[in-house]
């Protein structure tokens, strides 16, 4: 359901972007498909690029292309395609990521060995008619060589024939298929499952499964909250009806509270498995709907075609103030007669978000917003190539300077799965954090990608933390394989049924252990923060990891930049 929302925003928003043709489209697939660059000198291979689209054929000389891309004017000669050549596909071509020359190497041959490296190696073989395996990694190779980058017009000049021809209608399925970000946690993803496994001499027996549902029975209470003081302050914000769904125990003791936060286009329901699993271990749990970007606000600016009200920049403000005010109300709830009096400690408060409700966990726990590198990114570096999650946060973008500390001081921890950040907190607002916190990352997360989302941010925060990777992992493994999604799966694929069992299962057990740590049974439970459970779970399918820091030999990948 979530993805159905971010796939239809994001298709929306192609419509508002310049008209194209096929040209410009097979254009920035190159771009996609082996991105970033500058140009290689033409001694070796390809001059001339031919483009078949059904029965139309046409040549456009690639020095021609390489000097469109160097100087966004296009040479006489091809004036007839300035509609389609236009200075956002010449700043397209022109963009590079700059590679360490004993990194580079490295980087491509980690990238064809990952499954999707694969993949799109064999579908540019389909898009290249009478092309090889061996020749696409061959072009890839030497292009990273003389360069120490790659780039469209840097592959296309390091094909080995003077004349390379694309198949255009191939070519335009590998750009639903492939953006740059993906492509590099791709490569990272065999990286990570190697560097982040910590040696074990025996096998990690517990004497309970903090996974197993817990004895206490488990009753749901829902609420219907407004928050008038917010009424009029924008579209989004005004008429702030919050329902929220409460999972307790009767017969547990007052405990910790956790307070789980949905993603965008997704509803307070979207984790019940979670909740019920945390209730039945005598947590109480709250899980918040928030208004102006749930399902229904969503469905609601779609079949207005209102683009501008998908995401409002205001809820970027209102969903960590959305969470503040429930911590109130449920505060007076508290000590007012009734099945809840007692069992809502607002003052040991877990907040647990996926996604958009990631980015709420991490601002209330004390990350700061950045808008300011936040805008130079959507203005100077968003480009066709990026993810839909670096697409997403540009909604924050027309912020103003002056905005509030969201952070609650009654959140004393906080568990981000697979987090929307990018850009929102910049360089530095990560370091802010300086209470407990656990990140998710998924490395085939073709939403928000594990590198600029999760492992970056990870790297600023330097009090207690926790990274839980799944290798493998998409935006939506850890979702109860019961929770309707739509058909829109198929432009992005998504693991969620068994093969990503192990993965819930550990999701259960390390989310227990992380609430546990402000109770008396924290030592009990450190047991099931370390290496050894995590790795006690992982299958081929899907290696698990869990570690406080990242090691040296990651640095390199947290250094390259999309530019």
């Amino acid at each position: 359901m979530e993805l159905l929302f971010e796939s239809n925003y994001f298709m929306r928003l192609g419509k508002n972007l310049p008209q194209t043709s096929f040209l410009k489209g097979l254009l920035w697939t190159l771009t996609l498909a082996v991105s970033w660059g500058v140009s290689i000198p033409s001694a070796i291979a390809a001059e001339t690029v031919t483009i078949h689209f059904g029965p139309f054929q046409q040549s456009v000389a690639i020095a021609d292309l390489e000097k469109f891309a160097q100087t966004g004017k296009l040479p006489e000669h091809l004036q007839i395609y300035s509609f389609v050549l236009t200075p956002q596909i010449g700043q397209l071509l022109n963009q590079r990521l700059q590679i360490e020359p004993n990194f580079a190497d490295k980087f491509v041959a980690e990238l064809v060995r990952s499954p999707q490296g694969r993949q799109l190696v064999s579908s540019l073989e389909a898009a290249i008619p009478g092309s090889t395996i061996e020749g696409i990694q061959s072009a890839l190779y030497l292009a990273v060589r003389r360069v120490n980058g790659l780039s469209a017009i840097g592959f296309l000049r390091a094909y080995p024939q003077q004349n390379i021809t694309v198949d255009a209608t191939q070519a335009l399925q590998i750009a639903l298929q492939f953006n740059a970000s993906n492509l590099q946690n791709q490569a990272l993803g065999l990286v990570l499952a190697r560097e982040l496994s910590v040696e074990n001499n025996t096998s990690f027996q517990p004497s309970f499964d903090p996974a197993a549902t817990g004895k206490k029975p488990v009753e749901q209470q829902t609420l219907t909250l407004k928050d008038r003081k917010r009424d009029g302050q924008s579209p989004a914000s005004g008429d702030r009806t919050i329902p929220v769904d409460i999972y307790f125990s009767p017969s547990s003791t007052p405990g910790p509270l956790v307070v789980i936060s949905h993603g965008f286009g997704a509803n307070r329901r979207f984790f019940s498995y979670l909740a019920h699993h945390l209730a039945s271990h005598g947590i109480t749990v709250a899980a918040i709907e928030h208004p102006g970007s749930n399902s229904l606000a969503i469905n609601n600016a779609a079949r207005q075609t209102n683009l501008a009200q998908l995401l409002p920049a205001t809820e970027f403000i209102d969903r960590p103030k959305d969470v503040s005010f429930l911590l109130n109300e449920l505060e007076k709830l508290n000590t007012q007669p009734g099945k809840l009096q007692g069992k809502l400690n607002t003052d040991k408060t877990t907040v647990i978000g996926h996604s958009l409700g990631g980015y709420t966990a991490l601002a209330l726990v004390g990350g700061e917003l950045d808008l300011k590198q936040l805008q130079n990114f959507c203005k100077t570096a968003l480009s066709f190539r990026e993810s839909p999650g670096d697409l997403l946060q540009c909604a924050a973008a027309s912020l103003t300077e002056n905005q509030p500390n969201l952070q609650d001081q009654r959140i004393g921890r906080a568990i981000a799965l697979n987090p929307l950040v990018g850009q929102l907190f910049g360089s530095n607002g990560m370091s802010r954090i300086s209470q407990p916190v656990l990140i998710l990352a998924g490395t085939e997360d073709a939403l928000t990608p594990a590198l600029t989302h999760q492992l970056r941010p990870f790297n600023q925060i330097s009090g207690s933390k926790y990274l839980l990777t799944a290798i493998g992992a998409t935006h939506l493994s850890i979702t109860d394989p019961a929770y309707p999604i739509s058909a829109a799966t198929t432009l992005v694929r998504e693991k969620r049924g068994d093969e990503t069992n192990s993965l819930r299962q550990l999701i259960r057990g390390v989310t227990l252990a992380f609430v546990k740590q402000d109770t008396p049974q924290a030592p009990t439970y450190q047991q099931f923060l370390t290496p050894a459970y995590a790795q006690s779970l992982s299958t081929t399918e899907i290696p698990l990891r869990l570690n406080s820091d990242l090691p040296r030999n990651i640095q390199p990948w947290l250094s390259l930049l999309m530019k």
